[in-house]
């Protein structure tokens, strides 16, 4: 997409804002969701130590 628009007096395109906006908000959202993908990913690995763990112990816990 191109900031020029042949149709318009000054050629400025009347999109390129909303463009330039939701580019920089897909950005921000794809870092947030490998932040968190990273995050669970860990979470997830901390309660299966924890499972083994009990399971080692033979004290029962809640399952799902």
């Amino acid at each position: 997409m191109e900031n020029y628009c042949a149709f318009s007096k000054n050629h400025k395109c009347i999109n390129w804002t909303d463009y330039e906006v939701t580019r920089y908000e897909l950005e921000e959202a794809n870092s947030l969701c490998h932040s968190n993908w990273i995050e669970i990913n860990e979470l997830y690995e901390y309660i299966q130590l924890l499972q083994n763990k009990l399971d080692e112990a033979g004290i029962s816990y809640p399952k799902q």
